[in-house]
């Protein structure tokens, strides 16, 4: 047995509160090394007296990536308090106790020890995660401001270019969306499904796309008024749309009071120590790119001399950020913040700014952008989602750029599913493409069968999707500025096929949301050669199940209960064709597929011909 791939930490992603009297506990062990684990589990007060440790509960082997196993088990405690430790059997027969202080033999005398076990000494609901319900719910539209609509040209910035004039946009242009586009085309939204939308910074700001922060109580002059943003959030709420916004709390811009004072009165300045000031006075040396500069004498957004970036453990910033926090919950009764630049803010703001919001609105849902792995800020105290990057990032790297083989993606998606709580999990914000990368289009080179199979993908896990704007319509474009184009409103230009695609995919995942948020996923199949993906959600007596054709081949699965697909042609009443880049999905009762599987011995798919071959893979736990 390889105890050192063994690991458990009390109080954790490992073991947490579901709900308020529910406890999951997961293990890691190694991979294929453990044959069996078991949990023994009762009061710390009646270890003595009721020798609990003498029933024990089967863990289930969930999910595995390439080097370790996930097991899962959840349980309660009548009077809310937890000692808990695992019987581990390992393959090559060795039986080990494991709890607090590590392995011991599994005998009466260990057993009959109570520092040996883990604690959750009291099941204290403050502690316990939160994941709003209504997110999980929720199908997110990205707007960029101004280019999603030009509903006023009367506020449009000097030297507006008209609508879509430029086929490729520059880092400086200015095409006139405001809110009035926003209200205007609320209608389309509802029509497409979508009932949550996350605005990029709507504040005062010098830039079109507004992260240098000029002032944080005002809607920009060019996209509109405070009166007209609560005309929309109000407009939105009538149709079930919520509506996040997006702050920018690490810096802010070089043109904002604060940062102006600094610049006039140095170190002598009021705001001096709201920022990280090296030298005075502040300077830099301009380059040939706007955005950069190797001297800088003050700390800023990446090398950017135009984007100082804030102090935030001065207790005056605090002050002020959370203030401005609390202002837009409570006068416009916004639904969710959007933190920009998350991961470069230190921890105890965040948790200041987790009680602030909280306290103003319960149910508020609080996103930070972090792209990488991020358990110090999901403990529930700080963040309820981060913008599922590294999650996403694994998807587009098989399907995409097929820089991965099949087997590193179900062992990337299950290590960062097991990184969170479940509750976690089910509210992360699974973005394709953004205001900040190239279009989903462009890096699938065009080919829309394959972005409708990667979207299809996305949809089908856990966490809550977002539509980047204009995507609906198969917009395309480069990196930063090219994929902040023009929303296509002109009707002859916009692919009506996508949209309906778009349209029917969100419909299917709000039907079958529960299933897809609370059920326990199932790898079915994983096969490299043919390019199979088999997996499934399991939850409350159903399964829905989802096959993805990634290979070159045509691959041949059973019709029945097929709800959505496509690349998908009938042969015969039982089975239908599955070409490249194709899919089909199908949902089910347990107790109809034990049924047929007990007749059948097991559900069969045929691979690349008719002939049957079964369903299996490494990676199915």
């Amino acid at each position: 047995m390889n105890t050192a791939a063994i690991h458990h930490q009390p109080e954790s992603e490992f073991a947490y509160l579901y709900t308020s009297d529910k406890m999951h506990i997961r293990l890691r062990t190694g991979r294929g090394d453990i044959k069996s684990v078991e949990l023994l589990n009762g009061d710390p007060y009646q270890l003595e007296h009721s020798e609990w440790f003498n029933v024990t509960v089967p863990m289930e082997k969930y999910l595995s990536t390439a080097t370790h196993d996930y097991w899962t088990t959840e349980t309660s405690a009548p009077f809310k308090r937890l000692s808990y430790a695992f019987k581990i059997e390992g393959m090559d027969g060795t039986i080990l106790f494991y709890g607090d202080h590590g392995f011991f033999p599994y005998q009466e005398s260990t057993l009959k020890t109570a520092a040996n076990y883990f604690k959750l000494p009291y099941f204290h609901e403050a502690d316990r995660f939160k994941a709003p319900q209504w997110v999980k719910e929720t199908i997110w539209y990205q707007i960029f401001p101004e280019r999603f609509a030009n509903g006023d040209t009367a506020n449009d910035p000097k030297g507006t270019l008209p609508w879509g004039s430029k086929e490729h946009p520059g880092r400086d242009d200015f095409f006139g969306g405001d809110l009035q586009g926003v209200l205007d085309h609320l209608d389309h939204l509802v029509d497409l499904g979508i009932n949550g939308i996350y605005f990029c910074p709507l504040f005062q700001a010098a830039s079109n796309h507004k992260y240098d922060t000029i002032d944080y109580f005002e809607i920009d002059s060019a996209f509109g008024d405070k009166e007209l943003f609560k005309k929309v959030v109000e407009e939105c709420h009538k149709r079930g749309i919520r509506v996040m916004l997006d702050a920018v709390f690490n810096h802010m811009g070089d043109f904002s009071p604060q940062w102006q004072d600094v610049i006039k009165n140095g170190e002598k300045s009021a705001y001096a120590s709201w920022f990280h000031i090296h030298k005075f006075p502040v300077a830099y040396t301009p380059t040939d790119n706007f955005e950069f500069s190797e001297d800088i004498t003050y700390d800023t957004f990446a090398f950017t001399p135009h984007m100082p970036k804030l102090n935030t453990a001065n207790k005056e910033v605090q002050d002020y950020l959370l203030e401005i926090a609390r202002y837009w919950i409570t006068e416009f009764d916004i639904d969710a913040w959007r933190l920009d630049v998350a991961n470069e803010v230190d921890h105890r703001f965040w948790r200041k700014f987790h009680d602030v919001c909280t306290e103003a609105k319960p149910d508020i849902y609080i996103l930070g952008e972090i792209w990488h792995s991020s358990q110090a800020w999901l403990q529930g105290d700080e963040f309820h989602g981060v913008m599922n990057y590294a999650f996403t990032d694994a998807i587009l790297s098989y399907f995409v750029y097929q820089t991965i083989p099949l087997s590193k993606l179900v062992s990337e998606l299950n290590h960062q599913l097991m990184l969170y709580r479940e509750q976690t999990n089910q509210i992360m914000f699974n973005v394709l493409d953004s205001h900040d990368t190239p279009r989903l289009l462009t890096i699938a080179q065009n080919n829309k069968a394959l972005m409708k199979q990667v979207l299809a993908f996305t949809y089908l896990q856990k966490g809550v999707p977002c539509l980047y704007y204009g995507d609906e319509y198969a917009m395309d474009g480069a990196g930063d500025p090219d994929c902040r184009k023009c929303m296509i409103w002109d009707s002859n230009k916009q692919d009506l096929d996508m949209y309906t695609f778009v349209k029917s995919l969100i419909a299917f995942r709000k039907e079958h949301q529960p299933l897809l948020s609370e059920g326990k996923l199932r790898w079915q199949e994983i096969d490299e050669q043919t390019g199979i993906i088999d997996f499934a959600y399991e939850y409350e007596g159903t399964m829905i199940r989802s096959i993805f054709n990634t290979g070159q081949a045509p691959v041949y699965i059973e019709k029945e209960h097929v709800l959505f697909s496509t690349q998908m042609q009938s042969l015969d009443k039982n089975i239908i064709e599955l070409a490249p880049y194709g899919f089909a999905v199908s949902v089910d009762t347990m107790e109809r597929i034990e049924q047929n599987e007990s007749s059948k011995n097991k559900q069969e798919l045929v691979a690349g011909s008719r002939r049957v071959s079964s369903l299996s893979t490494e990676l199915s736990r």
